[in-house]
Parts: C-alpha cells; sequence; structure tokens
C-alpha cells in the first residue's frame, strides 16, 4: 500500500493536490496542507498519482 508524504518546508499551499484528488487532500484556510486519507485506497491512486506528479513545488511523495 502506498502512503501520502508532504514535505511541509516546500508545500506552498497551491490547491493543485486539492483540485485533483479533493477526497485526499485539502488546502486549509491558513494555506495548509491537510492530507486526509495518508494511505489512499486503490480507487483514489490515480487521482493521488496525478497530484504528486503536478505538484509545483515538489512537496509531495508516494512511499510504499
Amino acid at each position: 500500500m502506498s502512503r501520502v508524504q508532504v514535505d511541509a518546508d516546500l508545500c506552498v499551499g497551491s490547491g493543485a493536490c486539492e483540485a485533483l484528488a479533493p477526497d485526499v487532500f485539502e488546502v486549509d484556510d491558513d494555506g495548509v496542507l491537510v492530507v486526509h486519507r495518508p494511505e489512499p485506497g486503490e480507487d483514489d491512486m490515480r487521482d493521488v498519482t496525478d497530484a504528486v506528479r503536478s505538484c509545483p513545488t515538489r512537496a509531495l511523495s508516494l512511499a510504499e
């Protein structure tokens, strides 16, 4: 199972991840990324993978 990892020092809260995988990611009112499901299910993995690839600062990654 893959786990979402966030480098908080790199994250700028752009919201690209939330737009691609809103069931997993949310940028709160303070611009801080919240990962609601750090171990997303198979049905979310395509969107999560797209979100990781689309992160403008490369703050997101997937670990096994």
